[in-house]
């Protein structure tokens, strides 16, 4: 049994070098270097046309700073899951918890309404709560398709042993993705935990030198591996013993 490759990226370049290197499917989203936040319309559009919606799960995540999210918030996030599902994405990434960090059921249940019948993914917002096992026994209740998780480690390869309690805890049930810190040498270990699937964002940095400091940022800016994401689809496709 093989394991599928998602590769987080944010531009259209991006989204074809991953594909392009052998990568499954991909997560969309801006500003990774604050966990990810909701990419533009006009960039949802550019990658699903590069590379075909039905690959392409956009992350919808209004600001940094936690999941705990206000009114105000809620209602756009299920504003942006309708559009971004409207231009051709085939599932969104969402995720919020409530004050005591169990699932938020009924942001939830709005946003996966909101989505309609495209694939509902709950993100690494599992790892943040001190109720893990409670988070992932409710996601279980409200169908979600999908749950990216480190296992509540710094780094996916350091949380194996409780991705596999997550694995045989739902059977099949919602597929159990492993994603933070991955490197494609992490791969063999964390994929004989029974995940189904592997994240990473594979990023180098490009553009350093060019005009930036106060007003425009840090030095440079992310760019998608291909040799990276063609080294973790290679580590994913090996022969298991």
């Amino acid at each position: 049994m093989t394991a599928a490759v998602e590769i987080a990226v944010q531009s259209a370049a991006g989204a074809r070098a991953a594909i392009d290197a052998g990568a499954d499917r991909l997560e969309l989203c801006q500003a990774l270097e604050v966990g990810g936040l909701t990419p533009s319309i006009a960039l949802v559009e550019a990658v699903c046309d590069a590379v075909g919606g039905e690959r392409v799960n956009v992350l919808v995540r209004p600001r940094g700073g936690g999941f705990v999210y206000d009114d105000d918030e809620i209602a756009l996030v299920a504003a942006d899951v309708r559009a971004v599902v409207a231009r051709g994405a085939g599932g969104v990434v969402v995720g919020a918890l409530d004050a005591e960090g169990r699932v938020d059921r009924e942001a939830l249940r709005r946003w996966q309404a909101a989505a309609g019948g495209a694939r509902v993914t709950f993100h690494r917002a599992i790892d943040a709560s001190a109720h893990p096992d409670d988070v992932l026994e409710a996601l279980l209740a409200e169908g979600v398709d999908r749950v990216l998780t480190s296992g509540g480690a710094a780094r996916s390869v350091e949380g194996v042993a409780r991705l596999a309690r997550y694995v045989t805890r739902v059977a099949g049930a919602v597929q159990i993705m492993a994603g933070g810190g991955v490197t494609p040498a992490d791969i063999p270990a964390i994929l004989a935990s029974g995940v189904d699937a592997v994240h990473l964002s594979a990023r180098a940095r490009a553009g350093r030198g060019a005009a930036a400091g106060p007003g425009g940022g840090s030095d440079g800016h992310d760019v998608t591996d291909a040799a990276v994401v063609a080294a973790a689809v290679a580590a994913a496709r090996a022969p298991r013993g």
